[in-house]
């Protein structure tokens, strides 16, 4: 009898260690709670962004018409002739703003900014109505007058009309140093001074009138043909002397040019 009792105390320390065993596994939960708080700093980046947006606030203003002048038009600058608005924009200079007209010359290939407060200044104006072109084709088929004066005064003068603006007197300057075929010809001072004239007459009419400046050149040209002028000194071409005080003026004209191509 007492050989059984002692057998099952035995078994029951070596059930014990395996008790034991499962407290081991516990240890593995403390990692899941170091692996959330990583992804938390990712979320903080959007942030940053909304700033990059400010600088692009500012807008500029279109400004499409100042001192009765509109963009795209065509206006007439007294020293370089016809031209065209191409816009009106703002600069800062020297800290101020400043509103400019920008003209560009496409025959010149030369673009132009002007103040739009300078306007009245410089002499910029619109194209000419059609009655003044047709006053200025007339004032072509008119008696040229040339003064008997030294050649270097009376180039000063056309300069000063051609640069004036006025289409009725840089028509008068094409009259006067107009020379047809049965005339002496030009010096080359005079034919500058001609060509320049007749480029700022011919540009005007052109744009006035819809056409080419070939045909605004063959335009003037045949009015420069009815010159009484022309017609006389075509007669008196053989030495004929005329009772006409015409011809007096005529023949002192040709003898100033002569002087000044000599």
């Amino acid at each position: 009898m007492p050989n059984k009792t002692a057998k099952p105390a035995a078994k029951a320390t070596v059930a014990k260690p395996a008790a034991a065993k499962v407290p081991a596994a516990k240890p593995a939960a403390p990692k899941a709670s170091v692996a959330a708080p990583a992804k938390a700093p990712v979320a903080a980046k959007p942030a940053v962004k909304p700033p990059a947006a400010a600088p692009k606030v500012e807008e500029k203003k279109v400004v499409t018409q100042r001192q009765g002048f509109k963009a795209n038009e065509f206006v007439v600058y007294p020293a370089h002739g016809v031209g065209q608005i191409l816009a009106i924009e703002e600069q800062e200079i020297a800290g101020a703003k400043l509103e400019l007209f920008v003209i560009n010359f496409i025959k010149d290939k030369m673009t132009l900014r002007v103040p739009t407060a300078k306007v009245a200044n410089v002499g910029m104006r619109k194209l000419s109505e059609p009655a003044l072109v047709k006053k200025a084709l007339e004032t072509l088929k008119g008696r040229a007058r040339v003064k008997r004066t030294m050649w270097s005064r009376r180039a000063q003068e056309y300069e000063a009309k051609i640069n004036s603006g006025d289409i009725v007197a840089i028509a008068e300057v094409v009259r006067d140093l107009y020379r047809s075929e049965s005339q002496p010809e030009q010096s080359y001072s005079e034919r500058q001074l001609y060509e320049a004239a007749l480029d700022r007459l011919s540009r005007e009419i052109a744009v006035v009138q819809h056409s080419t400046e070939t045909e605004a050149v063959k335009e003037i040209e045949a009015q420069l043909a009815k010159s009484p002028r022309r017609n006389a000194k075509a007669e008196a071409t053989e030495g004929e002397a005329d009772a006409e005080g015409d011809a007096d003026d005529t023949d002192g004209d040709d003898t100033t040019v002569a002087d000044e191509a000599a």
